[in-house]
């Protein structure tokens, strides 16, 4: 459903410039909606949509600082009115199910957003869900019925989100300070998170964190 303001508003979040750019203008064209802000990285897109309190943000699943997942997290618990379209070059029967429990409501494979994105957009605008067809299927094949192959899972889900957003970070090669100073904490509460991280998930290594970090989305490398 369009804001009070009338148009509908969008946030679009990609951290390859030419996407965002793409992306922007499949959408210019209609006087339904417009693009009130655009982000590079997911942290970055959480923050615009607490300042702009857009209908519809589009997020790229891997992006730098903040992975789409768990943007879409922090957004929904920050603005739940807003849709969440999220963006993908991947498709499978896991990726959708974690899509789809952090609260998307759409899920557009790139290869296909050039000429289904305004329809994924009508859709969220209508209160509606939107997958693209290939993911459709892995909807009815495995989320619908009750969650897939039933094989253990490699999962992120027992990470708090702060704790994923320190994996991301750490993964990316961000150091204790660095890690600091992007989530506005103490030094000192960096380094007790990460040890707390290593311990909690068995990794004898920063190696071990980054090979989690890649299996599990939450980075792509």
């Amino acid at each position: 459903m369009p804001s009070r303001r009338g148009t509908a508003r969008i946030v679009i979040a990609d951290d390859h410039e030419m996407v965002r750019r793409g992306l922007a203008a499949t959408l210019a064209d209609d006087e339904r909606w417009t693009v009130v802000a655009q982000a590079a990285n997911g942290r970055a897109a959480a923050e615009l949509v607490v300042l702009h309190e857009p209908d519809i943000a589009i997020l790229d699943l891997s992006m730098p600082e903040l992975n789409g997942l768990d943007a879409t997290r922090r957004i929904l618990a920050a603005r739940p009115e807003t849709s969440v379209l999220i963006l993908t070059a991947h498709e499978s029967e896991q990726l959708v199910r974690e899509v789809l429990s952090a609260g998307a409501r759409g899920y557009v494979l790139k290869s296909d957003a050039g000429r289904i994105l305004v329809r994924a957009v009508e859709a969220l605008l209508e209160g509606q869900t939107f997958f693209t067809s290939k993911v459709a299927r892995l909807v009815l094949e495995g989320y619908l019925r009750g969650g897939g192959s039933g094989e253990p899972q490699d999962s992120a889900t027992t990470l708090s989100v702060r704790e994923r957003e320190i994996v991301q970070l750490l993964a990316e090669g961000a150091s204790n300070k660095e890690v600091a100073r992007s989530l506005g904490i103490s030094v000192k509460t960096a380094e007790t998170h990460r040890s707390n991280i290593m311990r909690k998930m068995g990794f004898a290594s920063l190696s071990d964190l980054v090979k989690y970090a890649v299996r599990n989305k939450i980075i792509e490398i």
